[in-house]
């Protein structure tokens, strides 16, 4: 993981949440944590991360990530027991 990557988990984890998180550098890090990643229909993908699934929209036509999707992303990659 480099330190972009590492940035962005850190804002991923931050409390209070975020909204300035660019959406690519969440798919990023997901790729980098050697999660499965699936396209969807339209603008979804489906994330699978050691026996964790979850359905995200990647965000339009704004690049960055709502509050909502960060604190969806923070719990999915706590349940998949990502760890600072």
């Amino acid at each position: 993981m480099n330190k972009k990557q590492q940035k962005v988990l850190n804002a991923v984890y931050e409390r209070p949440t975020s909204n300035n998180i660019a959406w690519r550098d969440i798919e990023s890090l997901f790729s980098v944590l050697g999660c499965e990643i699936t396209e969807g229909l339209g603008s979804r993908i489906r994330v699978k991360l050691n026996n964790e699934r979850v359905v995200f929209h990647r965000p339009h036509p704004l690049p960055n990530t709502n509050k909502g999707a960060v604190e969806s992303v923070r719990r999915f990659l706590i349940n998949a027991g990502v760890k600072l």
